[in-house]
């Protein structure tokens, strides 16, 4: 639980944080999938540099998270969101290269496509982000630090519906931003300028919330005792945590953690399988504009605002967090066999099915995962857990853009039996 003195400090600062951040990533969603065609690259390549940013983080989420532990959550995402402002410079950079192949590939599993100058910049780019985007597991261990038990899954909400509203906001305005004719240049440009405010933010309104006193309630079982998976252990004193202790393997002796882990995965595992194919399905077979997809996009995320609002709330009174991520799960495994079509209707009534089982389910989840954490290990937790959806990620990109160049839309039921699996699995948390 949280100490008494982090229960006083405001959560609205980490709210506005995650609203600027998601904004400037959402700014650049759109259009990123028209930008890697006109550099040469097809729907393999776009998962590809999709999957980058996870590979990277893969390396540096768990080491952030650690380091946020011993030095405090606010330093560690200085650091964070300043490899992203870095990032976002040589995104910008690569939009002033000459388009010149360096080389090009025509294959029937791979298809056809060209590596080009700016596409290794804007790989580049990525990885940089990448290396540092420990950003969001951070910022979980920062509210978990400031949360009850009582309001622990109600503030895991209100950090969904900023990070909502940043969707909402971004990709109108890059539908804005690029119809002129300055095209990409603009939305890159407040994307980046948005990282740098972030950086002020942080820096000036972001008050410190890493516990230095802490009563140790855990420690890791002994070498010696393996079978002893989970103990604890009241101190008389207090005494600060030493998180240096800590080792990845050890993280899998804690209590349910092993099996949070793996829902993790493959929640992440569904998901990135539908991001990369489904960008690729609006330039292909609806034919959708960078205009189109940024509605697309905003409408999605303002429905998932209402449900991460009030409707978390109200469903909270009624279910435990235990059967919200069960209903949520298959909600959204039926969401995704609707996207097989490529009527608007039904493309738009799975957008409401994906924004009530998202909304519902991963909020929840989070929560569950914080409470299991507990408050010693919560930044080395979070930042395992953001390792697994990082592999997850660059599983699910990469075979994403594999599987719809072989069979189109039909990838979409992939991500379907990986969420329904997910919903099986889920109802292991009620005997938690």
């Amino acid at each position: 639980m949280a100490s008494s003195i982090n229960k006083q400090i405001p959560l609205y600062p980490l709210l506005l944080i995650n609203f600027i951040g998601t904004l400037g990533f959402s700014i650049v969603l759109p259009f990123l999938v028209f930008l890697v065609i006109d550099f040469g690259g097809n729907a393999i390549i776009y998962g590809i540099l999709a999957a980058v940013y996870p590979a990277f983080q893969l390396i540096g989420a768990p080491i952030l998270g650690r380091w946020s532990d011993i030095y405090g959550r606010k330093k560690v995402l200085l650091v964070s969101n300043g490899g992203t402002l870095i990032g976002w410079i040589f995104f910008l950079f690569a939009l002033f290269l000459p388009v010149e192949n360096l080389f090009s590939i025509d294959s029937s599993l791979f298809g056809t496509f060209a590596i080009t100058l700016p596409l290794l910049v804007l790989f580049f780019a990525r990885a940089i982000d990448g290396i540092t985007g420990g950003n969001i597991s951070v910022a979980n261990a920062y509210l978990a630090d400031i949360s009850s038990d009582e309001n622990r899954s109600k503030n895991f909400g209100k950090m969904a519906v900023s990070s909502n509203l940043g969707f909402i906001v971004g990709p109108a305005l890059a539908g804005i931003l690029g119809a002129t004719i300055y095209q990409e240049i603009l939305p890159v440009l407040a994307a980046l300028f948005l990282s740098l405010l972030t950086l002020i933010v942080i820096g000036f309104a972001l008050k410190e919330s890493k516990p230095q006193l802490v009563v140790v309630t855990e420690h890791i079982p002994e070498k010696e005792s393996i079978r002893k998976v989970f103990a604890q252990e009241c101190k008389e004193c207090y005494q600060v945590p030493n998180p240096k202790k800590l080792r990845f393997k050890d993280v899998f002796k804690l209590k349910h953690i092993s099996f949070l882990l793996v829902l993790y995965f493959f929640i992440f595992l569904g998901f990135n399988i539908f991001y990369t194919s489904f960008p690729i399905h609006t330039v292909n077979n609806l034919k959708w504009s960078v205009t189109e997809l940024g509605v697309f996009y905003a409408v999605l995320s303002g429905i998932m605002v209402l449900v991460q609002g009030p409707v978390l709330r109200k469903a909270l009174k009624k279910f435990s967090e235990e059967k919200l991520v069960i209903i949520g799960s298959i909600i959204l495994g039926t969401n995704f066999i609707l996207f097989v079509s490529n009527n608007n209707i039904f493309i738009y009534g799975a957008a409401v099915l994906f924004a009530v089982g998202n909304g519902l389910m991963w909020p929840s989840f989070l929560s569950l995962l914080s409470k299991t954490a507990g408050n010693a290990y919560q930044g080395f937790i979070q930042g395992v857990a953001s390792s697994f959806g990082s592999l997850a990620s660059i599983v699910g990109l990469i075979i994403g853009g594999l599987l719809y160049n072989l069979i189109g839309g039909f990838t979409f039921l992939i991500s379907a039996g990986i969420i329904f699996v997910v919903f099986i699995m889920s109802f292991k948390l009620l005997k938690l």
